[in-house]
């Protein structure tokens, strides 16, 4: 039983309207899960023996809104770095709450005797700028401390490992890398390989948080467009009788575009596979324990 942790930044349970993005008939991925128009507030929760679909809180018992630097850290340790300094904080995580890392997902993992994987990949402008400033994000800093390796180019030109947008196009067009543009489903296929080869794969997707902070529609139905078409195809060709497919985020942002902030919205949690570790989820802290739940079962 390996498990496949796809984490989505910034997207929360808002409204069933068309100012939501997220509640569009359009995401078969997300309308898999809710068996409604995406997600929005009027899906109700779905729990049977192999898909899930629950609202969890990303407040975590903090007044003011959710960030990154805190939600991540919390999301994948399972200790609330929020109510440890006091505050929400991001988008990196405070120098406070960099130990609680140490504790991290990828750790515990690796304590099992088991083998947990990094999928994205960064280009070296990314490591000179985050070497610089001691500057590193929850799940890179995570990787590091746990002692795996980051990705960088050559892993992505062997096919090895997927870049922040998914189909290569920004480090193609903006950064003038000579990568092949290449089309969501591709990704996917690495994305299930990788799970052949390893105990926990992990896969964050950031864009979705950006467009929400840019408050532009078009951008968010792009961006949601590539992700949709990832997901669904691992949707369509995952093996739910052997591994378990896990997608949540740190905080709601994208389905509010009213605004440039997060929002204190519940935020999805999707399984496919081993549900039962996740009946009881009720906020992102319970995350990693019922992952570690899933991967104990197998060893």
């Amino acid at each position: 039983m390996a498990v496949l942790f796809v984490f989505i930044d910034g997207i929360g349970i808002g409204t069933n309207d068309l100012e939501n993005p997220l509640a569009s008939p359009g995401l078969k991925s997300f309308s898999f899960f809710s068996g409604k128009n995406g997600i929005h507030r009027d899906c109700e929760e779905i729990i049977s023996d192999q898909k899930l679909f629950k609202k969890i809180d990303a407040n975590i018992g903090v007044d003011g809104l959710p960030q990154s630097g805190t939600g991540q850290t919390s999301l994948f340790t399972g200790i609330n770095a929020s109510k440890k300094i006091g505050k929400h904080f991001g988008p990196y995580p405070h120098s406070k709450i960099k130990p609680l890392l140490m504790k991290s997902l990828f750790h515990k993992v690796l304590a099992k005797g088991l083998n947990p994987h990094f999928l994205n990949a960064y280009p070296d402008i990314f490591f000179k700028k985050s070497e610089q400033r001691n500057r590193w994000s929850c799940t890179t800093l995570m990787t590091k401390l746990a002692g795996l390796p980051l990705n960088r180019l050559e892993d992505v030109l062997n096919g090895d490992a997927i870049t922040a947008e998914i189909i290569q196009s920004a480090w193609k067009n903006m950064l003038n890398l000579d990568v092949p543009e290449i089309v969501p489903e591709d990704a996917s296929k690495r994305v299930l390989n990788a799970l052949s080869k390893h105990d926990l794969v992990l896969y964050e997707y950031y864009l979705t948080d950006k467009a929400g902070h840019e408050m532009d529609r078009q951008i968010a139905d792009q961006i949601l467009g590539v992700l949709d078409r990832f997901l669904l195809y691992i949707i369509q060709n995952f093996d739910a009788d052997k591994d378990t497919l896990v997608i949540t985020s740190d905080h709601g942002n994208l389905e509010d575009l009213s605004t440039k902030t997060h929002t204190r919205n519940l935020v999805p949690v999707f399984v496919l596979g081993n549900t039962e570790p996740f009946k009881n989820t009720k906020s992102i802290l319970d995350i990693t324990p019922a992952i570690l739940n899933v991967l104990t079962q197998k060893s």
